[in-house]
């Protein structure tokens, strides 16, 4: 759920995976900094929790707060959180007004309009669905990519899973019922949500990639960016809140500091130990918590086609990524 444009620039991966980074050397040591990290599965775990939960935090949130002041309270909070880490490592922010022009799209496309559609979702469609409509993004971006970057090739494997994809989604909206009981705006708009970060994947590899700057660098300002967006755009549809309820005031914290800020820093770090590939695989657990989540913690039903369609879903999108023997 937090997605960078250092994350995203060399490949399409999913939302809640970067593609690659590139980090320095000794930060894929597990002893760097002269101090033991905790091992990279439990890590692997939290991040997996974090996302999972993300889309609770996100229902709970707009219970007392409109859905634009939810997500500039995420990105409020989670560029305050990379900024204390940018200025322990003492990185500098891209100077070059190229740069930033890139990064205000990436903001855009990356973080302020998929989070504020995901948000404006769970008005209407509970926190699970919210979940499983994020997880077909590597179907969308498999679909996109086929067309805009030419070294992605169509293959039976990947063309397979984009159609057994697809077939969970109609699956988890139950559409042979026709989908009777769904919100039809509100499941829009998720699905809308996770189209837009392969765009941005997309966008970000043909303007940012080799940019020279720091996959942290370009994340701070990334999500500055976003934040001065939605700073412009929530006072222009929302009003001030008269008073402020603590449950969703909490969840708009734990969302905006655990959920995007420290959650793109220990990805950030799993992908320098173990690799891209690993690490994008905290996608197919995150609906799975979701999911749970949604029904332990908010009591929301489950019907027989969402976990059955969630599974299809996870893989087709993991065929997708796949690759045959003898490429790997």
């Amino acid at each position: 759920m937090s997605t960078s444009a250092a994350a995203a620039a060399p490949t399409s991966a999913p939302p809640s995976a970067p593609a690659t980074a590139t980090a320095p050397a000794e930060a894929a040591s597990p002893r760097a900094g002269g101090r033991r990290k905790l091992d990279w599965r439990l890590r692997f775990a939290f991040l997996s929790l974090v996302w999972g939960f993300s889309f609770l935090f996100i229902k709970v949130g707009t219970e007392g707060y409109a859905p634009f002041q939810v997500t500039f309270g995420r990105l409020l909070f989670g560029t305050l959180v990379v900024a204390v880490f940018l200025v322990v490592k003492r990185e500098r922010l891209p100077r070059a007004p190229r740069t930033w022009a890139h990064l205000a799209v990436a903001a855009l496309l990356l973080n302020a309009a998929p989070f504020s559609l995901f948000a404006y979702s769970e008005l209407t469609i509970p926190s699970t669905l919210a979940g499983i409509c994020n997880a077909t993004s590597p179907l969308w971006g498999m679909a996109l990519s086929l067309v805009a970057l030419s070294e992605d090739r169509p293959t039976r494997r990947r063309v397979a899973g984009l159609g057994l994809g697809f077939l969970g989604v109609l699956t988890v909206l139950g559409a042979w019922q026709g989908f009777s009981g769904l919100d039809a705006r509100g499941t829009g708009m998720a699905l809308l949500a996770s189209l837009c970060y392969p765009i941005g994947w997309i966008y970000v590899r043909r303007t940012l990639a080799g940019s020279g700057h720091s996959n942290l660098s370009l994340t701070g300002a990334q999500l500055l960016v976003a934040t001065v967006e939605l700073a412009v755009v929530t006072p222009l549809f929302t009003s001030l809140p008269r008073h402020f309820p603590v449950v969703p005031l909490l969840a708009v914290v734990a969302l905006g500091a655990v959920g995007t800020g420290l959650a793109f820093l220990v990805q950030y770090d799993i992908v320098a130990e173990v690799g891209p590939t690993t690490a994008q695989m905290v996608t197919y657990f995150t609906p799975v918590i979701a999911t749970a989540a949604g029904v332990a913690v908010l009591g929301e039903s489950l019907t027989w086609t969402t976990p059955i369609g969630a599974v299809i879903v996870l893989a087709g999108a993991a065929l997708t990524q796949s690759k045959p023997r003898r490429q790997r």
